[in-house]
């Protein structure tokens, strides 16, 4: 029976032990509210660190903001009932000084798709789950129907972040970018970088993504002088080798320190002489979803976006899926 009409749906509510799959009332929908069926859920490595206690969030609560889903109530302007949509981790006032500044992602009162809790005012805001409400300001975009689930729901995070660094990173046509940790941020980086004319080298701990970089126009790194450098690692270490090896006007992006980590020598003397320039990006705006959507469709057949995404578990299996991914794949996933 269909769950909305029943007014009834399942979610996986993270207790700080484990999970429970739970029968949860549908809340009536408040002004500007979206009501999405979730398709499948992508497992993003934020939610492993939070079930495995490398940092703190909210709990109990429905993690889960890696997807993609149908809207069956509500909706905005652009948004109807029958969409099949992803939409941004964070939620946005839209009024505060970041939000008009255009730091929307960074708003005062910033709140996170999975990552509220579960016996709050917003229980259902995570994507392990049937069902999510999406409040008003909350970034919705349109999935074209030749991209399929797999492909489409990493745009919620993964994606939508590597456009965040690329434009971070300025102009890249014809200039040598190195990219720091093959996960699934670090070869999306690869392909739109090699999308973009760069020159991409990748390096990995992990010899077995490092065999994957080639699928996604980057090579293997071999060391020496770099114009810019993405990290997706958070290896201080990592960050340090790369500073010492930018040219004369580098950019080195940082997007993957998102826990406490050794400080990395900088020397000021060394950036003032070199024009360097070291930037962060955490999150992203609303462009930057957007712009993810549009690559992921032009480069649908260009990169193998579906191998890299292991077949789904059903809600009930969810546990399984809170783990790394199986080897070859860059992400699990949930088909709740």
């Amino acid at each position: 029976m269909d769950t909305v009409q029943t007014r009834v749906t399942r979610a996986a509510v993270w207790t700080g032990s484990g999970v429970d799959v739970k029968n949860v009332d549908l809340p009536e929908l408040g002004s500007g509210e979206t009501l999405v069926r979730v398709r499948l859920a992508t497992v993003c490595g934020s939610d492993l660190h939070t079930v495995t206690r490398r940092r703190r969030a909210p709990c109990p609560s429905v993690l889960g903001h890696e997807a993609v889903g149908t809207v069956v109530a509500g909706g905005t302007r652009s948004i109807t009932v029958g969409d099949r949509v992803v939409w941004s981790v964070t939620v946005s006032c839209g009024r505060c000084a970041r939000c008009r500044s255009g730091f929307i992602a960074k708003c005062s009162s910033v709140r996170k798709v999975g990552h509220e809790r579960f016996d709050g005012d917003w229980p259902l805001s995570g994507a392990y789950a049937e069902h999510v409400v999406l409040p008003p300001g909350t970034s919705i975009a349109k999935v074209p129907e030749s991209m399929p689930d797999a492909v489409a729901a990493p745009a919620a995070c993964a994606t939508a972040t590597v456009m965040a660094t690329l434009e971070a990173a300025g102009s890249v046509s014809g200039r040598r970018v190195l990219v720091i940790g093959a996960g699934m941020l670090g070869l999306t980086a690869a392909a739109a970088l090699a999308e973009a004319g760069a020159r991409v080298r990748v390096t990995d701990v992990d010899a077995q993504r490092l065999e994957m970089v080639s699928r996604f126009g980057g090579t293997p790194d071999g060391g020496g002088s770099v114009d810019a450098a993405i990290d997706f690692s958070g290896s201080s270490d990592a960050i340090d080798s790369a500073f010492a090896r930018l040219s004369t006007g580098g950019v080195l992006v940082l997007a993957g320190s998102v826990l406490p980590g050794r400080r990395i020598e900088v020397s000021p003397e060394t950036m003032v002489r070199q024009w360097l320039t070291i930037t962060g990006v955490h999150n992203y705006e609303p462009r930057h979803l957007t712009r993810a959507v549009k690559f992921l469709e032009r480069t649908l057949e260009v990169y193998p976006w579906r191998t890299v995404v292991a077949d789904p578990v059903d809600l009930d299996a969810i546990a399984s899926a809170l783990a790394p991914a199986p080897a070859g794949k860059l992400r699990a996933a949930v088909a709740p």
